[in-house]
């Protein structure tokens, strides 16, 4: 596939934005609301002027058609509690990126390629995060993994099925020697819960409360005049967050998970890479 000009610009924003998620991921934990919004307001401002312009509309429609499939992607992903909130809403911003092709065959080759390449990459980069902590605490890791092993068994039947759907997609292309990628998402589950395990082993830290920020993770349920705050998925909300800085006077148990956008960069690279050599795509 040979990238148009017209996609140079998606292509440096998409990086740009990617790169500057990851650093709020790594520094903060989180990343803004309005700076995987504002992705999207910009990448769909971009790709209405060109189509005008050209007079040609399946530049934005194929942007339309990449938001569409992410949006449904990042709601699976985060419902399935695979995702944080930030993660979800990043990958939905990079389906108006994307589609980079003409055709549609080719955006969802290139989609394909983007999604194993990002859960390959952030597998791996989750794996060497994971190991050095749980060499630290590897007791207490034991025990955790047995446990998440049970809670997350459905995760082996996600993987299952996400594996079988891959061995299509490659027999269709007829790139036989992709099969091998097969395996890695069947390994996926296994760095899943052994992440998850090292994370309540090791990445559960007692602040203070005005260092409690919105969408943290509680460890446990803490009351707050007479309130439960709730430990949950979707983390603390801002009306919790201004009790418990306001009304808190103990410290809080907050649950810290691996940053995961540094796999996004990992695959946005990697297709970029495979696209200027003219693998696959």
């Amino acid at each position: 596939m040979i990238i148009n000009p017209e996609n140079y610009f998606l292509i440096l924003i998409g990086i740009i934005w990617i790169v500057g998620g990851v650093l709020q991921d790594l520094k903060r934990r989180e990343v803004d609301n309005l700076w995987n919004f504002s992705l999207i307001a910009v990448a769909f401002t971009y790709r209405l002027v060109v189509s005008v312009y050209n007079n040609d509309y399946w530049f934005i429609l194929n942007g339309l058609l990449g938001f569409v499939i992410f949006l449904g992607l990042g709601n699976l992903f985060y419902y399935s509690r695979l995702f944080a909130g930030g993660d979800a809403k990043m990958l939905i911003s990079l389906g108006v990126i994307l589609p980079l092709s003409y055709e549609w065959m080719g955006n969802f080759k290139i989609f394909g390629i983007f999604l194993v390449a990002s859960f390959v990459g952030g597998s791996i980069y989750s794996l060497i995060w994971v190991l050095c902590l749980m060499i630290r605490n590897f007791n207490k890791f034991k025990k955790d993994f047995s446990r998440n092993a049970k809670k997350y068994k459905k995760l082996f039947l996600i993987s299952m099925i996400f594996c079988i759907l891959w061995v299509i997609f490659v027999l269709i292309i007829s790139e036989i020697f992709l099969l091998s990628l097969a395996f890695i998402i069947l390994l996926f589950p296994v760095l899943f819960v052994l992440a998850k395990s090292v994370e309540e082993g090791s990445m559960v830290k007692l602040v203070n409360p005005l260092q409690v920020t919105e969408g943290d993770w509680l460890y446990r349920d803490i009351i707050v005049n007479g309130k439960r705050i709730k430990a949950n998925w979707e983390g603390v909300s801002r009306e919790e967050l201004r009790l418990i800085q306001k009304n808190y006077k103990k410290k809080v148990l907050i649950k810290y998970g691996i940053p995961f956008t540094p796999a996004f960069l990992i695959g946005f690279l990697i297709l970029l890479g495979l696209i200027w050599k003219g693998f696959w795509v």
